[in-house]
């Protein structure tokens, strides 16, 4: 019989429960230190994050602005022509599209009774030239009569001081002398009037000639026909200024193109300012052009100076009524910060730049934006110049805080070298 007895129930069952609990605390604890010691990990490095940036420089520019503006390209001059003679249209010599050069011939008015009236008033010329001889004669005449009566008087009143003649005939002969006196003023009143008939009817011709001189229209100024409204045949009235113009010419070897400046621009307009005047229909082609003329004061409206451009247009390549886009080269009034687009945060604290100091600590910088270029800014005020600027800032960058410039690439490098050389 075996003495020994097993140990009891109650002891197994609590080594059997102590240890798999204690294991479980264990491997708890150890988690749990693995968790705290990550979290730990990663706040010390969230703390010690340093972000990596894109930066720029903030350029100090003083060159010309170029402004480019919508104009719509004018003829340098517009004719439309009436007739001054009346009559019917014997010739017709251009059409729409005629070039024609100044004084070329572009219609013929038959005017048969204006022709009559020409020659009746050079016929009646001829009578007042030939009346103005015939006054002049009667002044000879009269100053011949007069001489002879002076010569008489001077003779009968000797002969009457020394009694070989009659007192009375002597009177009558000094009577004589001085009507013969007055008939010479007489012949010369006789002269003005037929010089002024002479004069009077003189114009008429004059008048007259000139009328059949618009018998012939002819071309103001080189051009083109722009309308033409007659055909042969047609009745022309004169002076009908209030109806339909024969003709239309316009001058396109120079062309005026209208633009209006805003504000921002309008100071720095002056007559002889070089521009870029490009049609979108003639892709690649481009015209030089200058600031003309301008209306020097601003429409309070609109708050925009009309300026107009001369193109010259020797081939005829812009047609006058063109939409056109011109470029201007605006001087500025003085030195400007230009910052790319993407170096502007604007949040509740306003607009602003992120500038990077030597010890890569970024400080903001609020700033004013004087103009936009759509892919760069003027500024108004907030930068000097030169300032180290970050591109796209994070949103979580503070003030003060570090950040790391990373190096552009090499191919970014080239380039900024070629156009820091340029």
């Amino acid at each position: 019989m075996n003495d020994e007895t097993p140990p009891p129930p109650r002891k197994r069952i609590l080594v059997f429960v102590l240890v798999p609990v204690l294991s479980l605390l264990i491997l708890g604890g150890y988690l749990h230190y693995r968790t705290y010691a990550a979290a730990t990990a990663a706040q010390q490095e969230q703390q010690n994050f340093v972000p990596q940036v894109r930066t720029t420089t903030a350029q100090e520019v003083d060159k010309p602005v170029d402004l480019t503006l919508p104009g719509q390209t004018e003829a340098f001059n517009v004719a439309n022509l009436f007739a001054r003679a009346t009559g019917y249209v014997a010739e017709r010599r251009v059409d729409i599209g005629s070039r024609v050069r100044k004084d070329d011939l572009l219609l013929r008015i038959a005017a048969p009774d204006l022709d009559q009236q020409l020659e009746q008033a050079q016929a009646q010329l001829g009578q007042t030239q030939a009346a103005v001889l015939q006054a002049q004669a009667q002044l000879q005449s009269a100053e011949a009569n007069t001489h002879l009566a002076n010569v008489t008087k001077f003779r009968e009143t000797t002969l009457a001081n020394q009694g070989w003649e009659t007192r009375q005939n002597a009177d009558n002969a000094s009577a004589n002398f001085s009507v013969q006196t007055a008939g010479i003023a007489n012949a010369r009143a006789g002269i003005a009037v037929a010089v002024a008939n002479l004069k009077a009817q003189q114009a008429t011709v004059d008048r007259l000639q000139a009328l059949i001189a618009f018998e012939q229209v002819k071309a103001p100024f080189d051009g083109v026909i722009t309308a033409r409204n007659v055909e042969a045949g047609d009745l022309l009235t004169q002076d009908n200024a209030s109806g339909t113009p024969l003709f239309s010419i316009a001058r396109d070897d120079v062309l005026r193109v209208s633009v209006y400046v805003p504000q921002s621009g309008a100071i720095g307009i002056h007559d002889g300012l070089e521009a870029t005047v490009t049609v979108p229909e003639m892709p690649g082609r481009t015209f030089t052009a200058h600031v003309a003329r301008n209306a020097v004061a601003l429409q309070a409206a609109s708050r925009s100076m009309l300026t107009e451009v001369d193109v010259p247009n020797p081939d005829g390549a812009i047609r006058p009524g063109l939409f056109v886009n011109v470029t201007f080269s605006i001087p500025r009034q003085a030195p400007a910060i230009v910052v790319p687009d993407e170096a502007l945060v604007f949040n509740a604290d306003g607009l602003r730049v992120a500038t990077v100091e030597p010890d890569n600590t970024v400080r903001f910088k609020k700033v004013t934006v004087y103009r936009d270029f759509g892919t760069s800014a003027e500024l108004r005020d907030g930068l000097r110049g030169g300032e180290t600027l970050v591109l796209s800032p994070p949103a979580d960058l503070a003030d003060g805080g570090k950040v790391q410039v990373a190096k552009p690439p090499a191919q970014d490098q080239d380039t900024s070298r070629q156009t820091a050389s340029r």
